[in-house]
Protein backbone atom coordinates (compact mmCIF):
# COMPACT_ATOMS: atom_id res chain seq x y z
CA UNK A 1 0.00 0.00 0.00
CA UNK A 2 1.50 3.13 -0.78
CA UNK A 3 0.78 5.61 2.26
CA UNK A 4 1.91 8.53 -0.50
CA UNK A 5 -0.69 8.25 -2.76
CA UNK A 6 -3.12 7.62 -0.10
CA UNK A 7 -2.27 10.75 1.42
CA UNK A 8 -2.55 12.54 -1.67
CA UNK A 9 -6.13 11.71 -2.02
CA UNK A 10 -7.32 12.38 0.81
CA UNK A 11 -5.78 16.25 0.83
CA UNK A 12 -7.80 16.49 -2.39
CA UNK A 13 -10.84 15.15 -1.15
CA UNK A 14 -10.62 17.67 2.31
CA UNK A 15 -9.64 20.18 0.12
CA UNK A 16 -12.79 19.60 -2.78
CA UNK A 17 -14.71 19.27 0.72
CA UNK A 18 -13.94 22.81 1.91
CA UNK A 19 -14.69 23.89 -1.68
CA UNK A 20 -18.05 22.34 -1.39
CA UNK A 21 -19.01 23.35 1.89
CA UNK A 22 -18.14 27.02 1.38
CA UNK A 23 -19.93 27.39 -1.72
CA UNK A 24 -22.93 25.94 -0.08
CA UNK A 25 -22.16 28.38 3.41
CA UNK A 26 -22.03 31.14 0.94
CA UNK A 27 -24.96 30.44 -0.67
CA UNK A 28 -27.08 29.77 2.53
CA UNK A 29 -25.88 33.42 3.18
CA UNK A 30 -27.17 34.77 0.18
CA UNK A 31 -30.59 33.35 0.73
CA UNK A 32 -31.18 34.59 3.96
CA UNK A 33 -29.98 38.21 3.10
CA UNK A 34 -32.46 38.18 0.03
CA UNK A 35 -35.15 37.13 2.42
CA UNK A 36 -34.40 40.05 4.82
CA UNK A 37 -34.58 42.68 3.05
CA UNK A 38 -37.58 41.33 1.53
CA UNK A 39 -38.86 41.43 5.29
CA UNK A 40 -37.09 44.58 5.70
CA UNK A 41 -39.38 46.37 2.48
CA UNK A 42 -42.40 44.90 3.87
CA UNK A 43 -41.97 45.80 7.25
CA UNK A 44 -41.31 49.71 6.47
CA UNK A 45 -44.47 49.88 4.75
CA UNK A 46 -46.87 48.64 7.27
CA UNK A 47 -44.82 51.43 9.79
CA UNK A 48 -44.87 54.51 7.05
CA UNK A 49 -47.60 55.95 4.45
CA UNK A 50 -45.62 54.60 1.89
CA UNK A 51 -47.84 51.85 0.29
CA UNK A 52 -45.61 48.64 -0.97
CA UNK A 53 -47.29 45.89 -2.68
CA UNK A 54 -46.36 42.92 -0.43
CA UNK A 55 -47.22 40.39 -3.72
CA UNK A 56 -44.78 42.75 -5.41
CA UNK A 57 -41.73 42.40 -3.01
CA UNK A 58 -42.79 38.25 -2.23
CA UNK A 59 -42.79 37.71 -6.42
CA UNK A 60 -39.32 39.91 -6.83
CA UNK A 61 -38.03 37.73 -4.03
CA UNK A 62 -38.87 34.69 -5.69
CA UNK A 63 -37.40 35.75 -9.27
CA UNK A 64 -33.81 36.01 -6.59
CA UNK A 65 -33.95 33.32 -5.08
CA UNK A 66 -34.51 31.50 -7.85
CA UNK A 67 -30.90 32.82 -9.80
CA UNK A 68 -29.38 33.32 -6.00
CA UNK A 69 -30.43 30.02 -5.32
CA UNK A 70 -30.04 27.55 -8.09
CA UNK A 71 -28.92 23.94 -7.22
CA UNK A 72 -27.11 24.58 -10.56
CA UNK A 73 -24.20 26.80 -8.75
CA UNK A 74 -23.94 23.51 -5.98
CA UNK A 75 -23.70 21.02 -9.08
CA UNK A 76 -19.92 21.20 -9.84
CA UNK A 77 -18.35 21.31 -6.65
CA UNK A 78 -20.64 18.74 -5.16
CA UNK A 79 -20.20 16.67 -8.78
CA UNK A 80 -16.74 17.42 -8.27
CA UNK A 81 -16.23 15.99 -4.29
CA UNK A 82 -18.24 13.12 -5.20
CA UNK A 83 -15.78 11.83 -7.99
CA UNK A 84 -12.70 12.39 -5.47
CA UNK A 85 -14.76 10.21 -2.53
CA UNK A 86 -15.23 7.79 -5.27
CA UNK A 87 -11.35 7.50 -6.19
CA UNK A 88 -10.07 7.63 -2.57
CA UNK A 89 -12.62 4.88 -1.57
CA UNK A 90 -11.32 2.72 -4.03
CA UNK A 91 -7.45 3.74 -3.50
CA UNK A 92 -8.86 2.48 0.02
CA UNK A 93 -9.74 -0.79 -0.45
CA UNK A 94 -6.80 -1.53 -2.84
CA UNK A 95 -4.45 -0.37 0.17
CA UNK A 96 -6.29 -2.17 2.48
CA UNK A 97 -8.28 -5.21 1.53
CA UNK A 98 -5.77 -6.59 -1.72
CA UNK A 99 -5.97 -9.59 -3.05
CA UNK A 100 -3.43 -11.53 -1.33
CA UNK A 101 -3.85 -14.80 -3.30
CA UNK A 102 -1.71 -13.14 -5.84
CA UNK A 103 1.27 -13.22 -3.72
CA UNK A 104 1.19 -17.04 -2.93
CA UNK A 105 3.43 -19.35 -5.05
CA UNK A 106 2.46 -23.05 -5.00
CA UNK A 107 5.12 -24.67 -2.25
CA UNK A 108 5.86 -27.64 -1.16
CA UNK A 109 5.21 -28.24 2.76
CA UNK A 110 5.98 -31.26 4.97
CA UNK A 111 2.53 -31.40 6.41
CA UNK A 112 3.84 -33.32 9.51
CA UNK A 113 6.13 -30.60 10.69
CA UNK A 114 2.95 -27.57 9.54
CA UNK A 115 0.90 -30.01 11.89
CA UNK A 116 3.13 -29.98 14.82
CA UNK A 117 3.61 -25.87 14.07
CA UNK A 118 -0.18 -25.23 14.57
CA UNK A 119 -0.50 -28.00 17.10
CA UNK A 120 2.85 -25.61 18.79
CA UNK A 121 0.86 -22.31 18.93
CA UNK A 122 -2.21 -24.13 20.35
CA UNK A 123 -0.71 -25.66 23.60
CA UNK A 124 1.53 -22.51 23.60
CA UNK A 125 -2.03 -20.28 23.84
CA UNK A 126 -3.70 -23.11 26.30
CA UNK A 127 -6.54 -23.95 23.60
CA UNK A 128 -6.01 -27.61 24.71
CA UNK A 129 -10.26 -28.61 23.60
CA UNK A 130 -8.70 -27.56 19.82
CA UNK A 131 -4.95 -29.16 20.16
CA UNK A 132 -7.39 -32.79 20.80
CA UNK A 133 -9.27 -32.23 17.86
CA UNK A 134 -6.72 -31.48 15.79
CA UNK A 135 -4.37 -34.68 17.03
CA UNK A 136 -7.38 -36.58 15.88
CA UNK A 137 -7.90 -35.26 12.34
CA UNK A 138 -4.74 -34.91 11.88
CA UNK A 139 -3.39 -38.54 13.07
CA UNK A 140 -0.54 -36.75 15.07
CA UNK A 141 -0.67 -39.01 18.59
CA UNK A 142 2.65 -38.15 19.53
CA UNK A 143 2.45 -34.63 20.15
CA UNK A 144 -0.07 -35.69 23.15
CA UNK A 145 3.01 -36.06 25.01
CA UNK A 146 3.39 -31.80 25.14
CA UNK A 147 0.53 -31.69 27.06
CA UNK A 148 0.75 -32.65 30.16
CA UNK A 149 3.93 -30.06 29.99
CA UNK A 150 1.76 -27.07 29.01
CA UNK A 151 -0.70 -27.92 31.27
CA UNK A 152 1.27 -27.46 33.84
CA UNK A 153 2.11 -23.97 33.23
CA UNK A 154 -0.40 -23.09 32.11
CA UNK A 155 -1.88 -24.12 34.96
CA UNK A 156 0.53 -21.62 37.23
CA UNK A 157 -0.47 -18.59 34.99
CA UNK A 158 -3.87 -19.39 35.84
CA UNK A 159 -3.11 -19.16 39.64
CA UNK A 160 -0.66 -16.38 39.36
CA UNK A 161 -3.42 -14.41 37.73
CA UNK A 162 -5.81 -15.08 41.35
CA UNK A 163 -2.54 -13.92 43.23
CA UNK A 164 -2.42 -17.83 43.99
CA UNK A 165 1.49 -18.64 44.15
CA UNK A 166 1.13 -22.16 45.48
CA UNK A 167 1.58 -23.91 41.72
CA UNK A 168 4.28 -21.71 40.81
CA UNK A 169 6.30 -22.54 44.31
CA UNK A 170 6.05 -26.60 43.53
CA UNK A 171 7.46 -25.99 40.31
CA UNK A 172 10.32 -24.27 41.25
CA UNK A 173 10.86 -26.85 44.04
CA UNK A 174 10.31 -29.54 41.26
CA UNK A 175 13.59 -27.77 38.86
CA UNK A 176 15.08 -26.49 41.69
CA UNK A 177 18.79 -28.05 40.68
CA UNK A 178 17.96 -26.56 37.20
CA UNK A 179 17.20 -23.33 38.10
CA UNK A 180 20.55 -23.11 40.23
CA UNK A 181 22.26 -24.25 37.11
CA UNK A 182 21.04 -21.77 34.90
CA UNK A 183 21.54 -18.96 37.93
CA UNK A 184 17.84 -18.05 37.63
CA UNK A 185 16.65 -15.72 40.04
CA UNK A 186 12.89 -17.28 39.90
CA UNK A 187 12.89 -18.60 43.40
CA UNK A 188 13.75 -15.25 45.10
CA UNK A 189 11.22 -13.34 43.43
CA UNK A 190 8.34 -15.63 44.19
CA UNK A 191 9.40 -15.36 47.47
CA UNK A 192 9.25 -11.89 47.63
CA UNK A 193 5.89 -11.39 46.31
CA UNK A 194 4.29 -13.59 49.11
CA UNK A 195 6.38 -11.19 51.67
CA UNK A 196 5.43 -8.40 50.41
CA UNK A 197 1.70 -9.87 50.65
CA UNK A 198 1.85 -11.29 54.08
CA UNK A 199 3.70 -7.82 55.17
CA UNK A 200 0.86 -5.61 53.63
CA UNK A 201 -1.89 -8.29 55.11
CA UNK A 202 -0.70 -9.92 58.05
CA UNK A 203 1.75 -7.20 59.80
CA UNK A 204 5.85 -7.51 60.67
CA UNK A 205 5.77 -10.39 62.97
CA UNK A 206 4.13 -12.89 60.30
CA UNK A 207 6.91 -11.17 57.60
CA UNK A 208 9.81 -11.60 59.53
CA UNK A 209 8.30 -14.96 59.73
CA UNK A 210 8.45 -16.07 56.73
CA UNK A 211 11.45 -14.37 56.00
CA UNK A 212 13.59 -16.19 58.51
CA UNK A 213 12.05 -19.60 57.43
CA UNK A 214 12.57 -18.79 53.32
CA UNK A 215 14.94 -16.19 52.85
CA UNK A 216 17.71 -17.54 54.82
CA UNK A 217 18.56 -20.70 52.37
CA UNK A 218 18.79 -17.74 49.96
CA UNK A 219 21.16 -15.07 51.59
CA UNK A 220 23.92 -16.62 50.43
CA UNK A 221 23.45 -15.46 46.93
CA UNK A 222 20.90 -12.83 47.21
CA UNK A 223 22.15 -10.88 50.31
CA UNK A 224 21.33 -7.28 49.00
CA UNK A 225 17.97 -7.64 47.75
CA UNK A 226 17.20 -9.48 50.87
CA UNK A 227 18.20 -6.45 53.00
CA UNK A 228 15.97 -4.49 50.97
CA UNK A 229 13.20 -6.86 51.84
CA UNK A 230 13.96 -6.44 55.59
CA UNK A 231 14.23 -2.48 55.38
CA UNK A 232 10.73 -2.26 53.43
CA UNK A 233 9.64 -4.25 57.09
CA UNK A 234 9.55 -0.36 58.65
CA UNK A 235 6.65 0.65 56.85
CA UNK A 236 4.56 -2.12 56.60
CA UNK A 237 1.13 -1.39 55.44
CA UNK A 238 2.10 1.75 53.87
CA UNK A 239 4.73 1.22 51.48
CA UNK A 240 3.27 3.19 48.65
CA UNK A 241 4.46 5.98 51.15
CA UNK A 242 8.18 4.52 51.76
CA UNK A 243 11.12 4.67 49.66
CA UNK A 244 10.30 1.40 48.22
CA UNK A 245 7.43 1.82 46.60
CA UNK A 246 8.42 -0.50 43.85
CA UNK A 247 7.60 -3.54 45.71
CA UNK A 248 3.60 -2.69 45.70
CA UNK A 249 3.53 -3.00 41.86
CA UNK A 250 1.35 -5.17 40.54
CA UNK A 251 3.75 -5.20 36.75
CA UNK A 252 5.48 -7.62 39.19
CA UNK A 253 3.02 -10.12 39.12
CA UNK A 254 2.89 -10.11 35.34
CA UNK A 255 6.91 -10.07 35.02
CA UNK A 256 7.02 -13.18 36.83
CA UNK A 257 4.60 -14.99 34.72
CA UNK A 258 6.92 -13.84 31.49
CA UNK A 259 9.55 -14.93 33.29
CA UNK A 260 7.58 -18.43 34.30
CA UNK A 261 6.61 -18.83 30.74
CA UNK A 262 10.42 -18.23 29.85
CA UNK A 263 12.08 -20.13 32.12
CA UNK A 264 9.63 -23.69 31.01
CA UNK A 265 10.41 -22.83 27.49
CA UNK A 266 13.66 -23.04 28.33
CA UNK A 267 13.92 -26.16 30.32
CA UNK A 268 10.96 -27.76 27.79
CA UNK A 269 13.20 -26.93 24.26
CA UNK A 270 10.34 -25.29 23.27
CA UNK A 271 10.69 -21.59 21.48
CA UNK A 272 8.90 -18.26 23.59
CA UNK A 273 7.49 -17.10 20.18
CA UNK A 274 5.85 -20.14 18.87
CA UNK A 275 6.97 -20.59 14.99
CA UNK A 276 3.45 -20.47 13.43
CA UNK A 277 2.61 -16.71 15.38
CA UNK A 278 6.78 -15.58 13.74
CA UNK A 279 5.83 -17.15 10.62
CA UNK A 280 2.17 -14.96 10.25
CA UNK A 281 4.19 -11.93 11.57
CA UNK A 282 6.89 -12.03 9.12
CA UNK A 283 4.56 -12.64 6.28
CA UNK A 284 2.13 -10.11 6.96
CA UNK A 285 5.81 -7.54 7.22
CA UNK A 286 6.70 -8.57 3.79
CA UNK A 287 3.68 -8.74 2.41
CA UNK A 288 3.39 -5.52 0.68
CA UNK A 289 6.72 -6.08 -1.29
CA UNK A 290 5.03 -9.20 -2.23
CA UNK A 291 2.15 -8.16 -3.60
CA UNK A 292 4.07 -5.35 -5.59
CA UNK A 293 6.39 -7.81 -7.16
CA UNK A 294 3.59 -10.13 -7.84
CA UNK A 295 1.58 -6.86 -9.63
CA UNK A 296 5.46 -6.16 -11.64
CA UNK A 297 5.23 -9.53 -12.40
CA UNK A 298 1.86 -10.03 -13.33
CA UNK A 299 2.62 -10.57 -17.27
CA UNK A 300 4.52 -13.90 -16.48
CA UNK A 301 2.29 -16.11 -14.27
CA UNK A 302 4.17 -19.11 -14.74
CA UNK A 303 7.24 -17.17 -13.86
CA UNK A 304 5.70 -16.26 -10.59
CA UNK A 305 4.41 -19.26 -9.39
CA UNK A 306 7.45 -21.07 -10.57
CA UNK A 307 9.62 -18.62 -8.71
CA UNK A 308 11.81 -20.54 -6.14
CA UNK A 309 13.57 -17.46 -5.08
CA UNK A 310 12.45 -13.96 -5.34
CA UNK A 311 14.36 -11.82 -7.29
CA UNK A 312 14.59 -8.86 -4.19
CA UNK A 313 15.21 -8.71 -0.55
CA UNK A 314 12.19 -8.73 1.44
CA UNK A 315 13.23 -6.41 4.18
CA UNK A 316 12.27 -7.34 8.26
CA UNK A 317 12.73 -6.21 11.19
CA UNK A 318 15.24 -6.81 14.15
CA UNK A 319 12.86 -9.46 15.84
CA UNK A 320 12.98 -11.72 12.47
CA UNK A 321 16.28 -11.81 12.88
CA UNK A 322 17.29 -14.81 14.83
CA UNK A 323 21.23 -15.32 13.91
CA UNK A 324 23.67 -13.45 11.66
CA UNK A 325 23.98 -14.60 7.83
CA UNK A 326 27.20 -13.96 5.65
CA UNK A 327 26.62 -12.72 2.25
CA UNK A 328 29.99 -12.44 0.36
CA UNK A 329 30.19 -9.17 -1.19
CA UNK A 330 31.71 -10.09 -4.46
CA UNK A 331 28.98 -13.41 -5.34
CA UNK A 332 26.04 -11.93 -3.73
CA UNK A 333 25.94 -15.67 -2.13
CA UNK A 334 24.67 -16.01 1.49
CA UNK A 335 27.25 -18.59 2.70
CA UNK A 336 25.92 -21.92 3.73
CA UNK A 337 28.02 -25.11 4.79
CA UNK A 338 29.72 -26.33 0.88
CA UNK A 339 30.25 -22.54 0.75
CA UNK A 340 31.24 -21.17 4.28
CA UNK A 341 32.87 -17.20 4.86
CA UNK A 342 36.67 -17.20 4.62
CA UNK A 343 38.81 -14.83 6.23
CA UNK A 344 41.49 -13.00 4.61
CA UNK A 345 45.01 -12.01 5.80
CA UNK A 346 43.80 -8.60 5.26
CA UNK A 347 40.83 -9.18 7.08
CA UNK A 348 37.97 -8.84 4.56
CA UNK A 349 36.22 -11.64 4.57
CA UNK A 350 34.62 -13.61 1.16
CA UNK A 351 32.69 -17.24 0.42
CA UNK A 352 34.88 -19.87 -0.71
CA UNK A 353 33.43 -20.24 -4.06
CA UNK A 354 34.64 -16.31 -4.49
CA UNK A 355 38.15 -17.35 -3.51
CA UNK A 356 38.62 -19.70 -5.55
CA UNK A 357 37.38 -18.12 -8.54
CA UNK A 358 40.10 -14.69 -8.07
CA UNK A 359 42.90 -17.75 -7.18
CA UNK A 360 41.80 -19.33 -10.57
CA UNK A 361 40.97 -22.91 -8.15
CA UNK A 362 44.06 -22.15 -6.16
CA UNK A 363 46.55 -21.64 -9.02
CA UNK A 364 48.06 -18.47 -8.06
CA UNK A 365 47.67 -15.59 -5.31
CA UNK A 366 44.40 -12.86 -5.57
CA UNK A 367 44.07 -8.95 -4.78
CA UNK A 368 41.41 -8.80 -1.69
CA UNK A 369 39.06 -7.04 -4.33
CA UNK A 370 38.55 -4.63 -0.82
CA UNK A 371 42.38 -3.42 -0.63
CA UNK A 372 45.39 -4.23 -2.53
CA UNK A 373 46.65 -7.04 -0.27
CA UNK A 374 47.65 -9.99 -2.05
CA UNK A 375 46.36 -13.64 -0.49
CA UNK A 376 46.44 -17.40 -1.31
CA UNK A 377 43.88 -19.82 -0.25
CA UNK A 378 46.36 -21.30 1.96
CA UNK A 379 46.28 -18.49 3.97
CA UNK A 380 42.66 -18.00 4.29
CA UNK A 381 41.01 -19.11 7.24
CA UNK A 382 37.23 -20.82 7.30
CA UNK A 383 35.26 -18.98 9.53
CA UNK A 384 32.47 -20.95 11.58
CA UNK A 385 28.99 -20.75 10.99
Amino acid sequence: MELNAIQDSFERVAKRQKLSSSKSKELIIQVGNEIEQALARIQSGSDSTVSVDQKTVLTELKAKLQVVGSHTHLEGPQRELNTNLSRHQKLLEKGLHPDISRACVNADLDRHILNQIIICHFYFEGLFDIVDCLIKEAGEPEAVSLRLQYQEIHQILEALKSRNLEPAFNWVAANQERLKESGSDLELKLHTLHFVDVLQNQGRAEALRYAKTYFAPLASRHMNEIQRLMCSILWAGRLDKSPYPDLVDPIHWETIAEELMRTFCNFTGQSIRDPLSIAVAAGMEGLPTLLKLANVMSAKKQEWEAMRQLPVPVELGKEFQFHSIFVCPVSRDQCSEENPPMLLPCGHVLCKQSINKLSKGNSRNFKCPYCPEDASVAQCKQLCL
